[in-house]
């Protein structure tokens, strides 16, 4: 529209093109919004979810202290309150976080001249559907963004979040930063610091605020969780997973500019609905936390979470042995209570030494097995209910006695593949360790193992043995001749059509690969040359999968036309092959 003399016709077209961009700029925009404000509601109702889950796993606690009574439940009492009264400093921690950062929602919608002085539940014209409360600790307040009128406002959240200078945020922006990270570091502390069984264990989480990738976090955190006095056996997974859900990387660089803060990375130009949306994200994070740390307490004792009115012995162990081979089955009343050890008989038996207990709510049963066929093993499970009356139930298992033998499969093909890791599974029954060996070929892993042959052998032979590890035993069970073979050729694709069938001339790559065969070998194309009807001059040729070179000759072609390639193809056994394949178009 520049320069020239234009008709009036041509200034109109050019008005109402100029009318019609900014139509669908005003569109795009009020679309984007609206999206802000969908991901917002899903978020507060993720956030709606995450709170149930934690209160839940609190209320299981406290229902089983409220169910255990009597003298004989005393230890298991002061084990619920002592977890009781850690997840209420966890709640209290995340109800501060919620609550702060609630406010600083309102006050970003306040000074962008929105009324927040009202709340009215499900009114499509009220922003706040419910107050923070206290009642309910570490529930947000419920908003409905689509009532916000200025949802494309940005000045404000930046002044309050970010002030001057997106890499050095200041005012309520670097106090939500710094809180964030002093709750994460508080739930990490509270969730692994305590004493339990006479031990004391102590955690004392210090900030990481750069790291290259998140399995460099991972390490970091990993590495700060071993130093501490921590109880690593069975806090340390729940201590990661706590830290690094809550831990954002504090400076990066954005759009070319370095050490830009999170803060400024998140909240810089962001409409007033998406700096809302963050903020309740970061929320989500801190109920997740809790959630997290509150399933983890409540992990340390058991609660009931179910009714029964039935109880069910259960005996489990080994389905096969070996005669004169020493079998161990596990019985427990299923469900069970690590504060409530059950008693175990075995039926046959004047002492009782072949049984013995652990804290899992289960006997342990070892016995010496002779014969063949089956032998069946009795018993009986006692268990005291809540209120000190012991329930027995018998119990029995079936174990099936054989001689040792051994068994081999090649799940691909009967045949080795030259230049190719063959995958082999191998099982020597009877034996609690297998051992593969080859002669006329190598073998490396296990389950599967990877067999790979001499590229000049015809044959090979594969025994499986069996190991007794506790005897120090070897026996060999099988041995298995093989054929070694090339690869066989792969198919040639245009694209996703392999040759006899219709392509798109649009497709610009070709594939070798094998068509309806299990195996999974990789093809290179090394080179090809097309040919067409017509063809004018020397057929296009190019090198790679890419067809760029013969696009002048495809660009021409029309539907129902034939097209051939020639192609050169290497697998991972290194042999050069020339394949070819024929498509209409």
């Amino acid at each position: 529209m520049a320069g020239g003399k234009e008709t009036p016709r041509q200034k109109m077209i050019g008005m109402m093109y100029l009318v019609l961009t900014a139509l669908l700029a005003l569109n795009v925009s009020k679309s984007i919004l609206d999206a802000f404000v969908a991901i917002e509601e899903n978020t507060q109702k993720a956030n709606i979810v995450q709170y149930d889950r934690g209160t839940g796993f609190y209320s299981d606690v406290t229902s089983e202290l409220s169910a255990s009574k009597g003298e004989e439940n005393k230890a298991k009492r002061e084990k619920l309150e002592y977890v009781i009264n850690q997840m209420d400093l966890i709640d209290k921690e995340s109800s501060k976080m919620i609550e702060s950062i609630d406010n600083l929602k309102k006050k970003i919608l306040e000074k962008s001249g929105e009324d927040v002085s009202g709340f009215k539940n499900k009114d499509g014209s009220t922003i706040l559907w419910s107050e923070y409360d206290k009642s309910k600790a570490s529930l947000p307040t419920r908003m409905n963004l689509m009532a916000v009128q200025a949802k494309d406002q940005y000045d404000v959240p930046m002044n309050v979040i970010i002030g001057e200078d997106i890499k050095k945020p200041t005012g309520d922006g670097i106090k939500l930063w710094e809180d964030f990270n002093k709750y994460r570091n508080k739930v990490v502390e509270l969730t692994g610091t305590y004493e339990w069984g006479g031990k004391q264990f102590t955690v004392k989480p210090v900030n990481i605020p750069q790291f290259t990738s998140n399995a460099d976090l991972s390490k970091k955190v990993t590495k700060m969780i071993n130093q501490s006095k921590g109880n690593l056996k069975e806090d340390k997974q729940a201590l990661v997973d706590l830290y690094m859900g809550m831990t954002k990387l504090e400076k990066a660089t954005v759009h070319e500019v370095e050490n830009v803060h999170w803060i400024g990375a998140t909240f810089d130009h962001a409409p007033l609905v998406a700096a809302i949306a963050s903020l309740t994200s970061m929320q989500q994070d801190v109920l997740a936390a809790r959630a997290l740390s509150m399933a983890h307490w409540k992990s340390k004792v058991s609660t009931g979470e179910y009714s029964f009115n039935k109880i069910m012995p259960l005996a489990y162990g080994p389905e096969v042995a070996n005669s004169n081979e020493e079998i161990e089955l596990q019985v427990m009343m299923a469900a069970f209570d690590s504060d409530n050890q059950p008693l175990v008989t075995v039926d046959g038996y004047d002492n009782q030494d072949m049984v013995s207990y652990s804290d899992n709510g289960q006997g342990d049963v070892k016995l010496n097995v002779t014969g063949s066929g089956e032998m069946k093993i009795t018993g009986t499970v006692s268990i005291k209910n809540k209120s000190g009356v012991t329930k027995t139930e018998p119990w029995e298992k079936t174990v099936v006695i054989m001689k040792p033998q051994g068994s081999i499969e090649m799940p691909e093909f009967n045949v080795l593949y030259r230049g190719y890791n063959n995958k082999v599974a191998a099982t020597a029954s009877g034996y609690d360790k297998t051992i593969l060996s080859a002669s006329g070929a190598s073998i490396s892993g296990s389950g599967p193992y990877i067999v790979t042959t001499s590229t000049r052998s015809n044959s090979a032979y594969l025994t499986v043995s069996g190991k007794n590890t506790a005897t120090g035993k070897t026996a060999s069970l099988k041995k298995v001749k093989y054929r070694v073979q090339n690869l066989p050729d792969p198919t040639l694709f245009w694209g996703a059509a392999k040759s006899g069938r219709k392509a798109s001339k649009r497709s610009r790559v070709l594939i070798a690969k094998y068509d309806g065969i299990p195996l999974d070998a990789k093809f290179r194309v090394v080179s090809w040359t097309c040919y067409a009807p017509g063809l004018k001059g020397s057929p296009p040729t190019g090198s790679g999968s890419s067809l760029s070179s013969a696009n002048a000759l495809l660009n021409i072609l029309k539907p129902g036309d034939g097209v051939s390639f020639n192609a050169t193809v290497v697998g991972p056994d290194g042999i050069r092959r020339q394949i070819g394949g024929a498509y209409t178009l």
